[in-house]
């Protein structure tokens, strides 16, 4: 291939012998420069090996078989690793898929956007500061100063990912491979991203290699598209032919499981007429210390005097930009981490009247979905022991045997076989995980779940199955959902009703279609004009799934 990065006939599998599993199988396809090439295709499909093996960032039990990977005409295959590390992160540059692991936990955000530029450039200290916070300011972090000096667990999900993502750009690379940049994003810090590299990439140049799963992205800024499943490409055309006419049935398919914004869900009747849970004036406040006996200057409002009532059966769904305070509410509520005042009732009974002890027998009324469904279990326990915890701590009147056969049910329930109760975490793609930890939840029998985006990470069909069998489950058990998440098109078809939270506050509340169709506020308009759209015949030619 003629063009300024390519991949040619890329082979790579894990392991060796016959135990050896073929992971990209004959893969090619060129980059131009200042274009944008997006790979697309279901988790597991071989896309994140296909990037990693081309810039030999391989785990020890990966080896490439054959193939050649160019760089303006310089084969990388041939280099010494010590040229690979100069050409990594200055040339070519990555933004992987889960922030927090590609963080340090022990440096400050500053530091770790610094380094990138002391290795790569020439720059005294001041200089490379006043890059940093212009980078920081860039890529939409608020109060820039004050996060130079903090880790990345002080920051939210989303806010972690624009740190990788300035990362990534500091040293203006001349191809940026960007995996799934904008998963943890809301919609309009997406949208913010999304202008940004495009900017980037008409200022220099820039190649932008695209891995992702959300189709309205690859339709706003791709040039080329390439399906991948099962290690092989599929389908690679440009950008209108693909979305008038895919070809192959796989590509066809993903438009299918698609979700939508015209498909709101038909708010049900509440299973009672008193609420299962209400909060009044909730609020969690950090306190901001300064000065040599760090005095208490002021606070961060992190959850602002909320308000709101769920009902049995029903789905309220919080929205609103990363670190709004959705994700901290949603543990407040559960005592996960203390709050700073407000009442919280739970079948009207008030948490705050009760000692440690009697929250903790009440806890498995109340369980949490974490975002992150890899980081939330002990990668030393198995799968069964680990759905079995909760049940052991929470429900101790079962036997042994009673505790094996509910592990092996819920299993099933979530679309496991009973022999996932015998693997370790790290042997499942996300969604197997994340149907791991939707049993966990369910083992206590619980009537409230805080679905702390649930479906973030995932793509478009396993998020499709992911959404089916929450509904299912709520139908079943009659669970009531608090919904967190930032994808719009997911809450259309889970909400019954909608917050959006802005700066710690609920702005505005209402039902599902009164939000998503006539929003009242001007925050609440950003949010839904932010979300990527199809605008071309696919998404037209194609049936979506009907919910």
């Amino acid at each position: 291939m003629d063009s300024f990065f390519s991949v040619t006939n890329l082979r790579t599998c894990f392991g060796n012998g016959a135990d050896s599993v073929v992971a990209v199988d004959d893969v090619s396809f060129g980059i131009d420069r200042g274009e944008t090439f997006a790979l697309v295709g279901e988790s597991g499909s071989g896309k994140s090996v296909t990037a990693l093996s081309a810039i030999r960032l391989l785990p020890p039990n990966g080896r490439i078989l054959q193939g050649a990977v160019r760089l303006d005409g310089d084969d990388l295959f041939e280099y010494p690793e010590s040229k690979m590390c100069q050409i990594r992160g200055h040339r070519i540059s990555m933004i992987f898929q889960d922030p927090m692991t590609s963080l340090n936990p022990v440096m400050t955000i500053g530091r770790q956007i610094a380094e990138s530029l002391s290795v790569h450039a020439d720059l005294d200290e001041d200089e490379v500061q006043r890059r940093v916070l212009n980078l920081m300011d860039q890529v939409e972090i608020p109060s820039a100063e004050r996060r130079f000096h903090e880790f990345p667990h002080q920051m939210s999900g989303g806010q972690c990912q624009r740190v990788v993502i300035a990362i990534a750009l500091a040293s203006e690379p001349q191809l940026l491979i960007a995996d799934e940049p904008t998963t943890a994003l809301d919609v309009t810090v997406q949208a913010q991203i999304l202008e940004l590299l495009v900017s980037i990439q008409k200022a220099n140049g820039m190649g932008l290699w695209l891995i992702t799963h959300d189709l309205g992205i690859v339709d706003e800024i791709a040039d080329k598209i390439a399906v991948m499943r099962r290690g092989k490409i599929v389908e690679q055309a440009v950008r209108d032919r693909f979305f008038e006419s895919p070809q192959h049935p796989y590509s066809r398919e993903l438009f299918e499981v698609l979700p939508s914004m015209e498909h709101i869900r038909s708010s049900s009747n509440p299973l009672s007429t008193s609420p299962l849970l209400e909060v009044e004036d909730f609020k969690v406040y950090y306190p901001i210390r300064k000065g040599l006996f760090k005095r208490t200057v002021g606070y961060v409002k992190a959850v602002d005097q909320v308000s709101f009532s769920l009902q049995k059966g029903q789905t309220l769904a919080l929205v609103g930009e990363s670190g709004c305070g959705k994700t901290t509410l949603g543990k407040g509520l559960l005592r996960l981490i203390p709050n700073s005042g407000g009442v919280v009732r739970f079948s009207g009974q008030t948490l705050h009247d009760l000692t440690e002890s009697e929250f903790r027998r009440m806890r498995s009324q109340m369980q949490l979905i974490f975002q992150d469904p890899f980081s939330s279990m002990n990668p030393r326990l198995l799968v069964g022991e680990i759905i079995e915890e909760g049940m052991c701590t929470l429900a101790a009147e079962l036997s042994d045997v009673e505790r094996r056969e509910r592990v092996i049910t819920l299993l099933e329930q979530v679309g496991l076989s009973p022999d996932a109760r015998l693997r370790y975490p790290h042997e499942f793609s996300g969604g197997q995980r994340q149907r791991i930890c939707i049993a966990r939840a369910l083992a206590v029998k619980p009537r409230l779940i805080v679905c702390d985006e649930p479906t973030s990470a995932l793509d478009v069909s396993v998020q499709a199955q992911i959404i089916a069998l929450l509904k299912d489950l709520q139908q079943r058990e009659q669970l009531s959902y608090l919904f967190i998440s930032h994808d719009l098109a997911v809450v259309a078809e889970m909400a019954d009703d909608v917050a959006v939270m802005n700066q710690g506050r609920i702005v505005e509340m209402d039902s599902a279609e009164r939000i998503l169709r006539t929003p009242q506020q001007i925050y609440t308009e950003n949010l839904l004009n932010a979300v990527p759209k199809l605008n071309r015949g696919a998404a037209s030619g194609v049936s979506p799934r009907v919910v």
